[in-house]
């Protein structure tokens, strides 16, 4: 599967440059103790104000999600989490787990292979770090507008679904409706909990934004170019 080449210029940015980034724990040591397709556990050793700690760090490949939007309707999605051994209601989402993909293009990816749609007009709706106490995964939102069901312009195939992804019930839902479900509980996922929310407060960021997200595995793992990572060792 190829990336696409239509995107503007890649936006990821190390984390070391956030405004907020600190140097007041550095890491002395740092050890993988379990590596496998789509996470790894590594365990670091770092200095704090009152001597050296050990931390577990959940590695991740980070992660896009499209809030689809029509005529005043979101499309969400219910798919089946192991996790939690239920289905939720979702937005489409995936791994950045394509070297060197950037994330617009993978949203682009995930929004044709999930939801079998293209967009014409993209916004950045916000980043959101999904478990920051224990995990590296960040996933960037984006609200994706004008769109068609003409996939003919696609740069890529896509693939049969499988597993859960084959298991998918989609819906369009009124947005006002769609915050009822996040204010009842209806929808749980957090991904999806923001998006709907910053789809209520009118949210319509650049895309262009810097994306402050790192990847542990993904740096052990980039290789050529569309490469998939999750079979990299």
């Amino acid at each position: 599967m190829s990336s696409l080449r239509n995107s503007p210029p890649h936006n990821t940015v190390p984390r070391e440059q956030h405004p907020d980034a600190t140097d007041k724990y550095p890491v002395k040591n740092s050890k993988v103790l379990f590596d496998g397709p789509i996470i790894a556990v590594r365990q670091d050793t770092i200095s704090g104000p009152t001597g050296d700690m050990t931390r577990e760090i959940v590695e991740h490949f980070s992660a896009v999600a499209i809030a689809p939007v029509r005529d005043g309707k979101v499309l969400l999605i219910r798919q089946y989490r192991h996790g939690v051994g239920r289905y939720l209601w979702e937005i489409p989402a995936g791994l950045l787990d394509m070297a060197g993909e950037a994330p617009l293009d993978a949203a682009r990816r995930e929004l044709a292979e999930e939801a079998g749609l293209a967009a014409g007009q993209w916004h950045l709706l916000g980043d959101v770090v999904t478990s920051p106490g224990f995990c590296e995964e960040f996933t960037r939102i984006y609200l994706a507008e004008n769109l068609t069901e003409d996939l003919s312009g696609l740069e890529f195939d896509l693939p049969e679904p499988e597993h859960e992804e084959a298991d998918l019930e989609t819906r369009w839902v009124p947005i006002p409706e769609a915050i009822e479900w996040v204010q009842s509980g209806k929808v749980e996922n957090s991904i999806a909990v923001a998006a709907i929310l910053h789809l209520a407060a009118g949210t319509k960021r650049d895309v262009t934004e810097p994306y402050y997200y790192y990847s542990g595995m993904a740096a052990r793992r980039a290789g050529e170019p569309g490469q998939d990572m999750k079979f990299v060792r």
